[in-house]
Parts: C-alpha cells; structure tokens; sequence
C-alpha cells in the first residue's frame, strides 16, 4: 500500500509532453516542508492518460547526462521531474494554471533523497497528484493538452 500525502499551498499545473510528438499529460509541482524543502511532483490523471510513470518520462530524456548518477538510482531522473515544476512556475508555458490556497493529495509511487539541494530542494515525492476540491480538478484537465 502507497503512502498518500496531503497538504495546502500554491500548485502549478501544466502540461507535459508524454509520447512524442503530441501525447500530452497534466503534471502538478508543489512544495513541502520547512521553507519548501521538499518538491511534490506527480501526474494529474486525465481521460487520454490515466497514469503516466513519471520516472519513466524522466529517463527517456537522459537526465543522467545533466545531472549525473552520483546522487544514486532515481537521483537524475528526480532531479529533472524538479526542474520540469519549478521551471514551469518560474517562466510558465502557455496553458500553465497557478493555484494558490488549494487542498492536494499526491499518491506516493517514489521518494528520493536529494544528495545535494537542486532547485532549492533536498527531497522529491514523486506520483499520482489530485487536487482537492471540484473547481479546482475542473480546471486542471482544461490545460491545453496540445501546445
């Protein structure tokens, strides 16, 4: 049985490319912790796409090459799930929706311990995001699937 984590706070949620050329899912970044110190990072399930391996994605874009693997297994792949929310709240694409105040959920697939602090963070939960509230998972799937 998975662990579920919960909280209340800003959520970005934005649409990731899953399966080139024009497969999109929802991802959702936020923070945890003392100063934010732990990324929540997981996928929106959407009609098209259920449930997405986010680590999975990661790996098919080589993190390892940016990142190296010197933090351990998952440490790279992490790493860019982090770069990928943080990046997207920091300069959002079109189609990001920002959240402030919102209840979530993340259904937790991976945990992975930061070697170093990336992004500001020194932990990453990784998985199965939901937004509490109706309004606000209403206006999630609405994230332009195609960019």
């Amino acid at each position: 049985m998975s662990e579920t984590m919960s909280g209340i706070g800003r959520v970005t949620v934005l649409p990731l490319l899953h399966t080139w050329p024009d497969r999109y899912g929802v991802l959702g970044y936020t923070t945890s912790g003392a100063f934010g110190d732990t990324a929540i990072v997981g996928h929106l399930p959407t009609a098209d796409l259920p449930d997405i391996r986010l680590m999975d994605v990661a790996a098919r874009h080589q993190p390892a090459r940016l990142y190296g693997s010197a933090g351990g297994p998952g440490f790279a792949e992490a790493c860019w799930l982090v770069c990928v929310g943080w990046s997207g709240r920091l300069v959002p694409k079109p189609g990001t929706v920002e959240f402030g105040g919102v209840a979530w959920s993340l259904e937790v697939e991976r945990t992975v311990g930061l070697f170093k602090t990336m992004y500001g963070h020194d932990r990453v939960h990784v998985g199965r995001f939901v937004l509490d509230g109706s309004e606000a998972m209403a206006q999630a799937p609405g994230v332009p699937l195609k960019v």
